[in-house]
């Protein structure tokens, strides 16, 4: 098998790796062709291939990683990892695990972590590997990295909600969340959302979030039943598809551009976090993307008792 045979096999861990990492799917690729050019000029072939890439996009990730913590500082609003509609590691004995490892909740837990916890919990806790090969891609001690996984969990489990939902029930509430949302029904809403539910928005100050921060059933109730039956007015349509892991869907312009993303949270049979992306630097990889003040205008125009 050549290297570059060797590279593709591995290409969907390492993505995952990065992924999980950073929280940006673009970044993450960055990170895996700078892995491969690595790769391809090392004169030695390393006696694991795998444990050597495995490191190299750690290593690279991580420095990346340091570096993106100032800008997200700066952050216009709340800050989101970019949607991933489709995770190429594919495990079916571990699907439900690793789509969990990549939600958004998920995701901004590894936020509150140090680059390195964050790097040893990923390589530990997600994809199993053992302290020896933990140790060589950070750079630190078998011992350090047992304390940095400990640190990493205990920051993680203080975060987790108590009771999990399987997918099948998130699923089912999904649908009828999606259908009640097309038709602006505030009482089939009411009904699906926790009492505490909070509707997110990340815009980043290029494009209108669906809501900056909406609180308590009622009120995001409302809000998506005064907002989307516009969008279906004006030719925008939801695209179910999968947001991290989690139920959720593309929105899409009227000529199948990308305008967001929004993500559910599903635990104890009630929706409690809705979570949407409308950040144009963060759609690019899902397809061209729309014009989210024009389509926020368009909205405002069919509001109008003339529109």
């Amino acid at each position: 098998m050549t290297r570059g045979e060797r590279f593709e096999q591995l290409r969907p861990l390492l993505f995952a790796i990065a992924y999980r990492i950073l929280g940006s799917v673009v970044e993450a690729e960055d990170a895996v062709q700078e892995t491969w050019l690595r790769y391809e000029s090392t004169p030695t072939t390393p006696t694991s291939t795998k444990a050597f890439l495995s490191a190299v996009v750690t290593r690279i990730s991580i420095d990346v990683l340091r570096s993106a913590r100032v800008r997200r500082e700066e952050y216009v609003g709340q800050w989101f990892p970019e949607p991933l509609i489709a995770d190429p590691y594919e495990d079916p004995e571990r699907s439900a695990e690793l789509a969990d490892s990549v939600s958004m909740a998920a995701l901004l837990l590894l936020e509150r972590l140090t680059p390195l916890e964050r790097a040893v919990f990923v390589l530990r806790e997600v994809f199993g590997f053992g302290f020896p090969e933990v140790a060589a891609a950070v750079g630190r001690s078998e011992a350090a990295c047992r304390q940095l996984a400990v640190r990493a969990r205990r920051h993680m489990d203080v975060g987790r909600p108590r009771f999990e939902a399987d997918r099948r029930e998130r699923d089912e509430l999904a649908a009828r969340f999606f259908h009640a949302l097309r038709d602006g029904d505030v009482e089939a809403l009411r009904e699906l959302l926790a009492a505490d539910v909070q509707m997110v928005g990340d815009g980043g100050g290029k494009a209108p979030a669906l809501a900056r921060s909406v609180v308590g059933a009622d009120n995001v109730a409302r809000v998506l039943a005064s907002v989307f039956p516009v969008l279906v007015q004006i030719d925008v349509r939801l695209e179910r598809r999968d947001v991290n892991g989690q139920p959720g869907a593309i929105v899409r312009d009227r000529d199948g551009n990308v305008a967001g993303t929004v993500a559910l949270e599903v635990y104890s049979g009630r929706i409690q976090t809705i979570r949407s992306v409308a950040n144009p630097d963060k759609l690019g990889h899902l397809g061209p993307v729309a014009d989210g003040w024009a389509v926020a205008r368009e909205v405002r125009q069919a509001r109008r008792p003339d529109g």
